[in-house]
């Protein structure tokens, strides 16, 4: 949802598309930039949404994840993720993911947070929910996902983020939103 209607100072003179795959596009742009100088820019288009999701019980238990990242080459705490299509409503997502990694189901989703991922080279944008009424099912985790499931107190996944522990920024920055409302008596 484009919220600022500001005019561009950028002028597109030619667009092509460098890669494609299932998940991403790659465009190449022949710009002229706010100074007036010609330009290029590269913009990756993400065919999903990024959902996070933080399940908690009655007792302000959570569930994170762990998981080996390929871009990155080193395995990581997270909270629980995944990719929206085009077309779904995040919140199918936001219940599917927590039952396939976790295996999680709850009754109720709030979205808390909306988010712009990295808006100077992509245009991925995320969605986390809070998820209550949690009931526990067997994960069904897709098949190139090997998964750690980790339940601990919310304010220890608050903890490993403020520790550095949590460097993923979709998990922090919904970590760190879940707890200013929690603060504010709001969530």
């Amino acid at each position: 949802m484009k919220m600022n209607r500001m005019p561009s100072p950028w002028k597109k003179i030619r667009s092509e598309i460098k890669y494609d795959n299932p998940w991403i596009r790659v465009t190449e742009d022949e710009v002229i930039n706010p100074a007036g100088k010609p330009g290029i820019y590269g913009v990756v288009h993400f065919k999903t949404y990024a959902v996070a999701i933080i399940p908690l019980d009655e007792e302000n238990n959570t569930w994170i994840v762990g998981q080996y990242r390929y871009p990155l080459d080193s395995y990581e705490w997270e909270v629980i993720e995944g990719g929206c299509p085009e077309g779904t409503p995040p919140v199918e997502t936001a219940h599917r993911e927590l039952h396939e990694e976790a295996g999680l189901l709850a009754e109720r989703m709030e979205l808390i947070l909306e988010m712009q991922l990295s808006n100077s080279t992509t245009d991925e944008i995320s969605y986390t929910y809070v998820a209550r009424g949690i009931r526990i099912v067997n994960p069904e985790p897709d098949e190139d996902e090997k998964l750690t499931i980790k339940k601990l107190p919310f304010d220890d996944v608050y903890a490993m983020v403020m520790r550095g522990e949590i460097r993923d920024s979709l998990s922090v920055a919904s970590v760190l939103k879940a707890k200013a409302l929690m603060m504010e008596g709001k969530l």
